[in-house]
């Protein structure tokens, strides 16, 4: 099990950006959670397999058909997540 910390840019605040994220990552079994930053990004901490999280990724990159996705700045973290995934 690997943890990344994703960044996402562009219009993804108030498009549902969230919610989107986390039924997919529930559809892909990946734990963490998703969070609007004050500067207008979303940040994804998520937790899984590196195939559920190459698809997790690449969901990031569309969103939902609201979003303009600009960039997603993906890391390697080393942090604990509980079970399930979550937005704040």
């Amino acid at each position: 099990m690997a943890t990344r910390r994703y960044l996402v840019s562009g219009r993804v605040q108030g498009v549902s950006f969230r919610a989107a994220t986390r039924q997919r990552a529930r559809e892909l079994h990946v734990d963490g959670h998703a969070r609007n930053l004050a500067d207008g990004r979303v940040e994804v901490i998520a937790c899984g397999g590196d195939a559920a999280l190459a698809q997790l990724e690449s969901f990031l990159w569309r969103g939902p058909p609201h979003a303009r996705v600009e960039r997603v700045e993906v890391e390697a973290v080393d942090i604990q997540v509980p079970a399930g995934f979550g937005i704040s």
